[in-house]
């Protein structure tokens, strides 16, 4: 069933027309009657005699409106005083003035914009909370560390997280939290607004005597102090500009460590692949499914997640040239992004990929949505097994074999860019060549195998 339009009541509601000019008019609910200072009934000039600019007005008023009142009846002191700001931020906005500090209006070349917000002042009947945020006065609530951080989660980057899978989402927070939690420990979960920059060198003080101690050897990389310093600076500024202080200086900024340049996995020699890891019996005892993703990491130089969480329409078998699609999930229940734009590519199935797929045809639902056990899984395999040449190779060494591979067989550039799903540092015309050459020129490197390993 498809969606109802709406109604032509409805698309105008709150909206009243009056000498040819459009106003916001409504009741304030019977549970806030006593809270809301503007009870009984709230009726706003939107300035405009054009409809939609007048709905547009209107739905930045109700929105502001309708997360006060639920916040006034929920009876939160900070979730209110959030709400208070941002209605109060909603209604600037709906005056046509984008919600400023009192600070950046005084800091602005242009004494016109001033004039203006002083102009509308005098010429209407204001209340006192949309005078004082027209003139910047309103002070940005009391929230502290953990609950902007909540803030961040739940509206700032809310949008950014919809196609995430949840163990994504998961890795995503999982890194920033730590970051919050290790400023709440060292400093305390202060508010916001008091965060000082020597707060922060706190914070700056306690990774250098991790990264680089005066006595004893260093327990963490640079970057990790600059990846939590560097996720509370993102806090700091987004929830200041989420609530309309933009000009708020950050006590984080320029507080960085120097990093070397990040020391790559090995790769794995070809012939340790084909005499070790592919040694008819090696991976026998590895459950079906992980054997399966290994071999298959062999001939795609794919990420283990992305060979783990493949949907059975991507596993291409019946075209011409047999192929994977990998490619984000865009089911609303069951989201997935993949890591960059130029990850989503087409990659022929040749050697020993073929094979796995063949027997494979559905994927591994094993895996799917599981890609910390799948890595766990096979690096504890591996490791047991002495099917790791160093210490230092990892599962994903197999993608830095692949990528070698194809640089010592002579594959394109540009071809070996695209089956990494790596960026293309120029304009792209074209597909990028047919899956047909691309297959024809991966069977050239591909490695000879046992079918029976599979």
């Amino acid at each position: 069933m498809g969606r109802q339009r709406k109604s032509k009541a409805d698309q105008d509601r709150y909206l009243q027309l009056r000498d040819g000019w459009y106003y916001y008019k409504r009741n304030v609910p019977t549970a806030v009657l006593l809270l809301d200072e503007r009870a009984p009934r709230i009726r706003v000039s939107l300035k405009t005699d054009d409809l939609a600019i007048a709905r547009a007005k209107r739905n930045l008023l109700e929105a502001g409106d309708e997360a006060l009142w639920a916040s006034l009846v929920e009876g939160d002191e900070s979730n209110l005083a959030r709400a208070r700001h941002q209605a109060v931020m909603r209604r600037v906005e709906a005056l046509g003035f984008s919600f400023r500090s009192s600070q950046a209006l005084a800091d602005s070349p242009s004494f016109n914009e001033i004039a203006e917000r002083v102009e509308v002042l005098l010429s209407d009947r204001i209340e006192k909370e949309t005078a004082v945020g027209l003139l910047g006065m309103t002070p940005v609530p009391a929230t502290s560390v953990s609950e902007a951080f909540g803030v961040y989660c739940d509206e700032i980057v809310a949008d950014e997280l919809v196609n995430k899978s949840a163990v994504q989402k998961a890795q995503w927070k999982k890194v920033k939290q730590r970051a919050v939690n290790n400023f709440i420990a060292i400093v305390g979960d202060k508010a916001m607004a008091e965060i000082t920059r020597d707060d922060a060198q706190r914070i700056y003080r306690y990774w250098l005597e991790r990264i680089a101690p005066k006595e004893g050897r260093a327990t963490h990389s640079a970057s990790s102090g600059n990846r939590d310093i560097g996720n509370m600076r993102v806090l700091y500024d987004a929830y200041f500009q989420h609530m309309g202080d933009e000009e708020r200086k950050n006590p984080f900024a320029g507080l960085n460590f120097s990093t070397r340049k990040k020391r790559s996995r090995p790769p794995f020699p070809s012939e340790w692949i084909t005499g070790t890891i592919m040694k008819p019996g090696a991976l026998a005892t590895l459950n079906d499914e992980a054997r399966g993703i290994a071999l298959a990491l062999i001939e795609t130089g794919a990420r283990p997640s992305e060979i783990a969480n493949l949907q059975p329409s991507s596993i291409r078998l019946t075209h011409k040239i047999p192929h994977l699609a990998i490619e984000p999930r865009t089911d609303p229940d069951d989201p997935r992004e993949i890591k960059t734009a130029s990850s989503e590519r087409l990659v022929p199935l040749v050697g020993i990929a073929l094979e796995v797929f063949r027997r494979h045809k559905a994927g591994f639902p094993r895996y799917r949505n599981r890609e910390n056990e799948l890595s766990a899984a096979l690096n504890k395999f591996f490791r047991a097994n002495k099917l790791f040449p160093t210490a230092q190779h990892k599962i994903y060494s197999f993608r830095h074999t692949f990528e070698d591979r194809m640089k010592e067989g002579g594959l394109d550039e540009e071809l070996r860019r695209i089956l990494m799903g790596h960026t293309i540092d120029r304009p792209r015309y074209g597909a990028g060549g047919s899956l047909e050459w691309r297959a024809k020129e991966l069977r050239r490197i591909a490695l000879p195998f046992d079918p029976s390993i599979v």
